[in-house]
């Protein structure tokens, strides 16, 4: 009958607006992103969302500095940091559903999905890479200050970009590049 067409009409009209928006605020971000980057003389790097895009982006930038550590061998050491450093790592292990700190299996799991999977990492994962490889890594975000880990070593800080709306899944990040002036590309 017309009101169910009138209704499917009005979904859709959501759906679109739903789109619209998030393409807004992802245009947004990486809008911010880019002049936040520029003032450093950086710009984005695209990296695959495939749940490695946190090694991946940590990879690309690995490779300015002649390491050849591809994502599995970050996997592998970030896996083996967090395990030897149990006592660390645990108290921010926490099981969403109960709310109590992993158990020894939880953590076991963890730690071998970190090496085997696609699991996605984050701000704990960030933490041991700065300790492996003993270089500040710096997380530039749109609506706050720059989160730095490893702080204590010297050294140019591996810098990575956070994108809260970059994909359909969120979150994702991606690496930098130095900010390719224009200018100078045409031999000018």
């Amino acid at each position: 009958g017309k009101k169910a067409a009138l209704e499917k009409e009005r979904e859709e009209r959501i759906a679109e607006a739903e789109i619209e928006n998030l393409t807004g605020a992802r245009h947004l971000e990486s809008q911010k992103l880019a002049s936040l980057l520029a003032a450093r003389h950086l710009e984005i790097k695209q990296i695959p969302s495939d749940g490695h895009c946190m090694y991946r982006a940590i990879e690309d930038q690995l490779k300015d500095h002649h390491n050849s550590w591809t994502v599995a061998t970050l996997r592998n050491q970030t896996a083996k940091y967090i395990q030897s450093h149990f006592d660390d790592f645990l108290p921010f292990l926490t099981n969403p559903n109960t709310g109590d700190v992993y158990s020894k299996e939880e953590f076991a799991k963890y730690c071998d999905d970190i090496a085997n999977t696609a699991a996605w990492g984050g701000q704990l994962e960030l933490r041991a890479l700065s300790h492996i490889l003993q270089t500040p890594i710096e997380v530039v975000q749109m609506d706050s200050p720059s989160i730095i880990v490893g702080e204590e070593y010297s050294g140019k800080p591996i810098i990575l970009v956070y994108m809260r709306h970059a994909y359909g899944l969120g979150e994702h990040y991606n690496s930098v590049k130095p900010l390719t002036d224009t200018a100078t590309e045409n031999g000018s």
